[in-house]
């Protein structure tokens, strides 16, 4: 790690905070042939798990199936830091990141899905929160969860 982002680490309650926050993160995956794969996804942080949701065949779906080693990504841009003398290699990022690694599995028990998929129907859409899960969208929507083995959050003001 560079030395100057230890100074930069985020605590616990500061990656809980961006990940309650962030909208969007970014999954990585290995494909078969052990190249590895990014998608753009919506998640929710519950109780100290990362849960996605999507559709029951895909990319995405065979990777996790095949190799369940994941690294999970959100990060939050505040601004570009200019160099006052205007040199380009010395302009810099604010940011907020946090970065995850660990296992993910496929949730079997309806549930389990029907409870995670309420938490993430709060966080996205809240005025439908009420709104009873129909079983066809239980059966019909695979939701994972990422066990988190290892967590690590940066900035930089």
């Amino acid at each position: 790690m560079q030395s100057r982002m230890k100074k930069h680490q985020l605590s616990q309650e500061e990656m809980k905070s961006l990940l309650l926050k962030c909208q969007t993160g970014t999954l990585a995956t290995i494909n078969q042939d052990g190249t590895p794969y990014c998608v753009p996804v919506h998640y929710v942080l519950f109780n100290d798990a990362i849960y996605l949701h999507g559709l029951p065949a895909g990319q995405k779906l065979d990777n996790l199936k095949a190799n369940p080693n994941v690294c999970f990504n959100v990060y939050e841009l505040q601004g570009f830091l200019l160099d006052p003398e205007e040199k380009p290699c010395d302009t810099n990022t604010a940011y907020h990141s946090v970065v995850i690694q660990g296992k993910a599995e496929l949730l079997s028990d309806l549930e389990d899905k029907k409870t995670i998929l309420a938490a993430i129907i709060r966080k996205y859409t809240p005025h439908l929160a009420e709104k009873e899960i129909p079983l066809n969208m239980l059966n019909g929507t695979a939701v994972f969860k990422i066990s988190i083995a290892q967590q690590t959050g940066k900035y930089y003001l």
